[in-house]
C-alpha cells in the first residue's frame, strides 16, 4: 500500500468514526416514572418552629417566626402552589419525558410533570437565555439545562416565594435552584442546591434517590377548590394570621418535645454540619420520656357508622394545621 493510499484510508476511518460516534450524554434517557427510594433528612417537620439544619439568615429566621400556618385557611391561599424545591421535600414520584422539535427531532426540553400542589418543570435544552431579572415570576419558574458528562445540570430562576420545609422556612423570589440529575441503571439521583440572597446565609443542599417504576402510583392532579375552613377568616377577610416579633409561642416546642436547644431549633449555617454536635454535647439533654411520635397506635374511635363512610365523625384537625382554630391572642 502506497503512502497516498494509506493516508486516504486513515482519513476515511476517521471520518466514519466522527460520523458514528455518539456523545455519552446523548445516550442518557431520563424519561419514565420514578418512585422515591429514600426520604430526605430535612423535609419532615412536626413542630411549628424547626429550622434545624437550614442555613437561614437573620431575615429568613424572622420570616419563619412571623408565619402563622392558619393563613393557609384564607380563601386566597388555600390553593397556592409550592415552589420548585418541593421536588425534594414532597412525597410524590417523578414523571419525566422529552420534547423534540417536530421537524429536526432535536431535543428541545425535558419535562417533569407537576402535582396537585406543585407546578411542572420544563428544562429547556436548546440554549435559550433566562428572562430579565424583571421578568414574570411563576410558581414553576424558568429552567434551562445542559449536559455535564452523564449528568444533566439545570438551573431554575424566576419562581415565587414559597416554603421549603413544611411551612416552617421559606425562599424569596430572588432565589435560584441548581439541579443535578444523574442516572445509574434504574436509579436516578437528584441533587438540589438552593441559593437565596434574602432568606439564606449559605446554599441549602438536599438529595433524593428515585427508582424507575411502572407509574402505577399515579399523580394527584385534581383541581383545588377553596372552601370555608376557619370562620374567623371569612367573617373578617382583612385578617392576616401572623406573629409579631417575639410573639411566636411555638419557639420552645422542639425543646420540650425532643430536648433540642432553642438556639439549634432556630437554625443557621452552623447547624448544617456534623461538627455542630460538639456545640450541643454539653447542653443537650435527652427527654425523660417520649412525648410525641412514640410509635403507639391511635385509640380506636367508637362509632356505629362505617369506618370512613358517610356519617362517621370527621378526624380531628392536626394541631396548628388547616382547619385548626387560630391561636388566642
Amino acid at each position: 500500500m502506497t503512502s497516498r493510499m494509506l493516508v486516504r484510508t486513515l482519513a476515511a476511518v476517521l471520518s466514519f468514526t466522527a460520523l458514528t460516534a455518539v456523545p455519552a450524554s446523548a445516550q442518557i434517557d431520563l424519561s419514565g416514572y420514578w418512585t422515591r427510594e429514600s426520604d430526605v433528612d430535612n423535609g419532615y417537620s412536626r413542630e411549628v418552629v424547626d429550622l434545624l439544619g437550614i442555613p437561614v439568615s437573620a431575615d429568613g429566621r424572622a420570616k419563619a417566626l412571623s408565619y402563622d400556618i392558619a393563613s393557609l385557611s384564607a380563601t386566597e391561599r388555600q390553593c397556592q402552589m409550592y415552589p420548585p424545591f418541593y421536588l425534594f421535600t414532597g412525597p410524590f414520584p417523578l414523571k419525566i419525558w422529552s420534547e423534540q422539535d417536530p421537524i429536526t427531532q432535536k431535543l428541545v426540553a425535558w419535562e417533569i410533570d407537576g402535582w396537585g400542589d406543585r407546578g411542572g418543570t420544563k428544562i429547556y435544552m436548546d440554549g435559550r437565555p433566562h428572562p430579565s431579572p424583571y421578568g414574570q415570576h411563576t410558581h414553576e419558574g424558568f429552567t434551562t439545562g445542559s449536559w455535564d458528562g452523564n449528568t444533566l445540570t439545570a438551573v431554575t430562576t424566576h419562581f415565587k416565594m414559597g416554603d421549603i420545609k413544611r411551612h416552617t422556612s421559606f425562599n424569596s423570589d430572588r432565589a435560584t435552584i441548581t439541579y443535578r440529575f444523574t442516572r445509574y441503571g434504574d436509579l436516578l439521583t437528584v441533587t438540589g442546591i438552593l441559593e437565596d440572597p434574602v432568606y439564606l446565609a449559605e446554599p441549602y443542599v438536599l438529595t433524593e434517590i428515585f427508582r424507575q417504576g411502572s407509574g402505577a402510583s399515579g399523580f394527584p392532579l385534581t383541581a383545588c377548590e377553596p372552601i370555608e375552613e376557619l370562620p374567623t377568616l371569612h367573617e373578617n377577610p382583612a385578617l392576616v394570621p401572623h406573629y409579631l416579633p417575639g410573639e411566636n409561642k411555638w419557639t420552645n416546642e422542639l425543646t420540650q418535645n425532643r430536648g433540642i436547644p432553642v438556639e439549634a431549633a432556630l437554625g443557621g449555617p452552623q447547624t448544617m454540619y456534623p461538627e455542630y454536635r460538639k456545640v450541643l454535647k454539653d447542653t443537650y439533654k435527652m427527654p425523660d420520656k417520649c412525648k410525641v411520635d412514640c410509635g403507639t397506635a391511635a385509640p380506636a374511635q367508637v362509632s356505629n357508622a362505617p369506618a370512613g363512610g358517610r356519617g362517621a365523625p370527621p378526624p380531628p384537625a392536626p394541631a396548628g394545621g388547616r382547619g385548626a382554630p387560630p391561636p388566642t391572642q
